[in-house]
């Protein structure tokens, strides 16, 4: 009796006591960062020349209704997303996930080129939509970080995915505000250019289709297989390494629970439990995708219609400002505050800081409207007309960062976390790419909603005389209530979605008892 209450007491202690951080596989693990800066980068770029472009085309006549025209080639991006997203998700569960993640970066360097040679909007609206098409691979990558990561690393593995989505963010309007008209910008360089003086838009395409190129070269040499039911075949020819995929072990005694997923429907999945989180994920980013599309409008209209008058080339500096504490963020406070809050409620934090950020940025506007009254010193480089050297502006260029870096906390808490959740809730590990593959659907959705509803929204708002709140601060108003409608619905989702689908914690904090019932 006391020998088997020592060794029962001495179990549960081993038990209780927290698992030793797995170390990452920075070998495979930096192949997909590669692969998956290559997105973010082409997707961005475009951003802060989009309203210049769509202005250029024959289609619009009257300025007010750029900011429609802009909303139609992000939305047509979107639907063809939305319509292939799951479907390269399922795909990747039938052939393996390395195939579809070359396929796709090979439609998104041929889309890109394409895009930069628009001289119509018919044109660019085809372009953009095959660009969505081909845009599969986020939810591809993300199956692939589940099954070669564990409960001891898995946080900090999705942590590293947002992280690359905001360089390649930071990179992508950078490289487009800095890039785009090389002949008038760069003189010296581009000058005696007749191609980039045709195709204006060009250059920065190619210079962001150079990471396209090395993600696919990285990406055909190095990248691994790690599908279960594929990982056997295309790994007996690679080299072993110390960080074995962890699927990859289990695959020998999952024969037979693979015959059962398959007889079973995919659709068997959706639990209330996974209707909720995806639903408060797609709620989350038609909100964003109004910010996202609304952003480089609001930042390009004149003051006098209640924008900030800014330049492109002012527009690719504020997109790189917020990428500067990106790293720091990304790769030490989220995995900290994740292990000590849990991922619902780092996501429940990122809403609210979005909501903030969706009210608080339209203030600006009054700021920059006063700069543009004051006659001082001249300072081009920043706003289209005169800007100031004064209080108004040091006002303005603090609250602005100060605002961009509320957003990019928000951005990383809200993303990482539902990466994470959507991993935990999938009940198999055979079903990853499919729940991935779900949440890029309706996220593609979103993202086509989003910007018809903020183009339209801005247009009729600027077109109109209206007063506060339904002036140019409505739309950002609205994103606000979106976000504070998706942080309300995570009040009915249980916390036992901070474990994983195996049954292990996503992080090493320690459950109550009473939240794993």
């Amino acid at each position: 009796m006391t020998n088997g209450t020592e060794g029962n007491s001495k179990g549960q202690l081993q038990h209780d006591e927290p698992k030793r951080e797995t170390p990452l596989p920075w070998g495979k693990l930096s192949v997909l960062l590669a692969v998956r800066l290559a997105e973010p980068i082409n997707f961005t770029l475009v951003t802060p020349f989009i309203y210049e472009m769509v202005g250029g085309f024959d289609a619009v006549h009257d300025p007010k209704d750029i900011s429609f025209y802009a909303g139609l080639l992000l939305t047509m991006y979107s639907v063809c997303k939305a319509a292939t997203a799951m479907y390269w998700g399922t795909l990747s569960d039938r052939i393996g996930r390395r195939p579809v993640i070359l396929l796709g970066l090979l439609g998104n360097l041929a889309t890109s080129v394409l895009f930069g040679v628009s001289k119509s909007f018919k044109w660019a609206l085809v372009v953009r939509s095959l660009n969505g098409l081909f845009t599969g691979n986020s939810a591809v990558i993300k199956s692939v970080v589940a099954e070669i990561s564990d409960d001891t690393n898995r946080s900090r593995m999705m942590a590293l995915l947002p992280l690359m989505w905001n360089l390649g963010s930071m990179l992508g309007g950078a490289i487009g505000g800095l890039s785009v008209d090389p002949v008038n910008k760069y003189p010296a360089l581009f000058g005696n250019s007749k191609v980039f003086r045709e195709y204006p838009y060009l250059l920065p395409c190619l210079i962001g289709s150079t990471t396209t190129v090395f993600g696919l070269v990285v990406g055909f040499f190095q990248l691994e297989e790690t599908h279960f039911d594929r990982s056997t075949e295309y790994n007996r020819a690679m080299p072993n390494n110390e960080n074995t995929p962890l699927l990859s072990e289990e695959a020998s005694g999952s024969d037979s629970n693979n015959d059962e997923t398959e007889k079973s429907s995919k659709w068997d999945i959706l639990t209330p439990t996974v209707v909720r989180v995806l639903v408060t994920n797609t709620i989350m980013v038609l909100a964003i995708s109004m910010h996202v599309q609304l952003y480089p409008i609001f930042v390009a209209t004149s003051t006098e219609v209640g924008g900030l008058g800014m330049s492109s080339q002012s527009i690719g500096y504020t997109m790189a400002i917020s990428g500067l504490a990106v790293i720091y963020l990304q790769l030490a406070f989220y995995p900290w505050l994740e292990r000590k809050l849990g991922a619902l409620s780092c996501y429940r934090h990122g809403l609210w800081l979005l909501a903030l950020f969706s009210v608080a940025f339209p203030f600006l506007s009054v700021i920059a409207a006063r700069m543009q009254k004051t006659p001082n010193l001249y300072l081009g480089f920043i706003l289209k007309s005169s800007a100031v050297f004064s209080s108004n502006y040091f006002l303005f260029w603090l609250l602005l960062v100060v605002l961009l870096l509320i957003r990019t906390v928000g951005d990383i808490l809200a993303f990482t976390s539902i990466s994470m959740l959507v991993a935990n809730i999938a009940p198999r590990k055979s079903d990853l790419g499919f729940m991935n593959g779900l949440q890029q659907q309706t996220m593609a959705i979103a993202h086509m909603i989003g910007p018809l509803i903020s183009g339209y929204l801005w247009s009729w708002s600027i077109k109109h005389s209206f007063p506060y709140p339904l002036n140019s601060h409505f739309v950002w108003i609205l994103g606000g209530i979106s976000l504070g409608i998706s942080w309300y619905m995570t009040r009915s989702i249980p916390d036992s979605v901070n474990v994983f689908a195996s049954g292990s914690k996503s992080s090493s904090r320690k459950e109550p008892d009473n939240e794993a019932t």
